[in-house]
Order: structure tokens, then sequence, then C-alpha cells
């Protein structure tokens, strides 16, 4: 059993202090006092927060998920847990039908193993299903037309796919989905009009990949899936490294899309976690500098940038507070791939899965199922 002292404790609507958090692999009270021979964890004033979910992650630490290897994922499970990150949804690319099965195979494997890091949750499949117009860095070679029987083998490890809705004739892909499987549909890498979008969501769709990236843009006579993101009640990823979208868009973005249903990723590549160099993207050159990774035409190739970063950078520029900054990044994540009931927040009978942070959301310690991951 161990106890964590002295710390502000992040609820999913308040925060409370003087109290103890207790736990074992899950946790097992918020109490005044503490069971003998518990290890004492001080928090030393600092926030204790829900561990991060990242559901769209390619890569970290010099590692990609399309790498399909049990390294690469253990690679990223230790980088990303430095960033407070507990969970995370491996993602691949629009690469060659074996190559994305042999990657979906090596997240199975990872999700049944106890990593040395964030835990693996399953799967974010980003392509082949996309538009060719809104490729951004995937791979136009493998772009292909949405077939359920491509992924129905894989429906156990897949939590998240992104398909290009205008692709899918009579939206067959996304009904097929929707009857048979648990697996969230999100719309992005796409040319849909408003129109096609919004029937897309009355087909199955339930979220948005990266706003404003890589999909048609608000426009006031042709909202495109920037409109049907913020006027449906659908999930919306955002990139908030404030290179994919400028950081003055935040608020507007909370105002007009609410904070339920908003999640933060990363979309990370394997240079997150490292420094400036050439680095690779789906078998893709990617120059990475000031922050900023890009192909060698110009297109951003994913982000750099830690999830802790991306909390940090949503709360200063809105007006959140730390706990609905937070969420974003822990319970909208777990609600949106169907494990709210065991993660994404501090309550009792959770996973005890805890990250402290400090004011700036520097990552102090985080703990997965109880153990210490980082330090």
């Amino acid at each position: 059993m161990k106890c964590i002292v002295n710390g502000k404790i992040i609820l999913k609507d308040r925060i409370i202090e003087g109290k103890n958090l207790i736990f074992d692999t899950k946790i097992q009270d918020i109490s005044d006092s503490i069971p003998e021979n518990c290890e004492i964890i001080d928090a030393k004033g600092n926030y204790v927060s829900p561990g991060l979910i990242d559901i769209h992650i390619h890569g970290n630490g010099g590692e990609d998920t399309m790498n399909g290897t049990d390294k690469a994922i253990e690679t990223m499970s230790s980088y990303v847990a430095k960033n407070g990150v507990t969970g995370f949804l491996p993602t691949t690319m629009t690469m060659g039908k074996n190559d994305i099965y042999t990657a979906l195979e090596t997240v199975r494997r990872a999700k049944t193993r106890k990593l040395n890091g964030a835990q693996v949750l399953g799967s974010h499949v980003e392509g082949p299903f996309i538009n060719e117009e809104y490729k951004g860095a995937q791979n136009k070679k493998f772009i292909a037309v949405p077939e359920f029987s491509f992924i129905k083998d894989y429906s156990d490890v897949i939590k998240v796919i992104t398909i290009a809705p205008e692709k899918d004739e009579n939206f067959d892909f996304i009904k097929a989905v929707k009857r048979s499987t648990d697996i969230l549909i999100s719309m992005g890498h796409s040319k849909a009009t408003f129109e096609e979008a919004n029937k897309a969501v009355d087909a199955g769709v339930g979220s948005v990949t990266h706003l404003f990236n890589a999909q048609t843009g608000l426009n006031h006579r042709e909202p495109g899936i920037v409109g049907t993101a913020l006027t449906r009640d659908i999930y919306t990823e955002i990139i908030a490294d404030t290179i994919h979208v400028n950081k003055g868009l935040f608020q507007f973005v909370v105002n007009n899309k609410g904070k339920d249903k908003l999640i933060l990723i990363t979309d990370s590549m394997e240079a997150g976690g490292l420094e400036d160099g050439i680095y690779s993207l789906g078998g893709q050159k990617v120059i990475v500098k000031d922050k900023a990774a890009r192909l060698e035409n110009g297109a951003l190739a994913g982000s750099v940038s830690a999830m802790n970063d991306m909390v940090n950078n949503f709360y200063t520029n809105t007006d959140l507070t730390i706990v609905e900054a937070i969420n974003l990044a822990s319970k909208n994540p777990a609600q949106a791939i169907g494990l709210y009931d065991r993660k994404g927040s501090i309550e009792v009978g959770k996973d005890a899965d805890i990250a402290i942070f400090d004011e700036n959301m520097r990552c102090k310690m985080t703990i997965c199922t109880g153990d210490i991951v980082y330090k």
C-alpha cells in the first residue's frame, strides 16, 4: 500500500487539500488518516493529478509505432511516462497493409504486458482511408478505399480509427464499424463538406481528428469539418503545441466547442523528447527545428511536444481552471475510448494512474496502476 501526502488532489470537478490518497494497484481511499505500514510519498504541495491519456501519438524517444517492434512500444511507454502520461494509443500511419498489421500485432502484445512506463490501451489507426488532397504527412502511395474487412480482425486492438468519410460510399464502412465494434470513428485528413461531415456524424462518426489540421476549414458559407466539430456533440482532438493551432484560438475553441468533448493530443512523432535534427515519419524524411516537425515540402509532420506541455499551453491561454484543463487530457479521452469506468479520474475503485505536477505542469512523478514508473 502507498499513500500520497501533502498534495493538492485534483478530482474531476474540484481540488481538495489536507487529505491523503491511499492506493495499491487501485485507489483505495481519500482519507484524513494514513494506514499502518504504508509507503509514504510526499507531494510537497504539488498537484496530484489523474494520469494523462494520449489517444493520438505516433512515436517518441526515437521510436515509432510503425517500426512494429516491442522495443519501439517499450521506448514510447518509458518516454511518455516522463510527462505524466499513464496510458496511450500507439498510432499507425497510412502505409502498406502488412506494415499496419505488424504494428497492430505489436500493440496487441503490449496491451497484455506490464511495461516500464505508460500502459498501452489499444491503438489509433490513422488512415489508410483518407483523402489525398488532405493527406498532410501521410504517404499517398498507400491510400485505400474504406473496407471493414481491412480492420475486422483487429477490433479488439483498435480504439480509434481516422477516416475521410467522403471516401466511404453510402457510409457502408462507418455503419459496419458502428454495428460490429466499439471503435470510435474519427474524421480527418478529409475534404468533406459541412453537409457531408454532418451526414457522417448521423451515420456514426463520433470524433474529429486534430481540429483545423488536414481538413476543410471554417468559412461562413461552407463551415467544413471544423464547423461540424464546433456545432455537433462529438469528441474533438486538438494539438495544443501553439504550432498546429494558434494559441489565440484556444479560447475560441473552448467557447464554441465546450470542455466536455474536447481532447488534447500530442500527435507526437519519433522526435518527441529529443533534440532538433533529421528524423522519419512513415518512411518520409522529417526535419525538426525550433519545436516544429516538417516534411521536406514544409508540411507539418506531427508534433514533438509533450502532453503535460499541451495541458499547460491550454491552461495558460484560456479561462479554464487547472482541473478543467487536466480533464481534457484525462477524463475526456478516457470517456471517448470507453475506459472511464477505470481510468481518467481519481476516484476510489479506479486504477491507480496518478501523476504529480508542479504549478507549471512539470512532472515530478508518474504512477501507473500503483507502480512508480517515473520520478
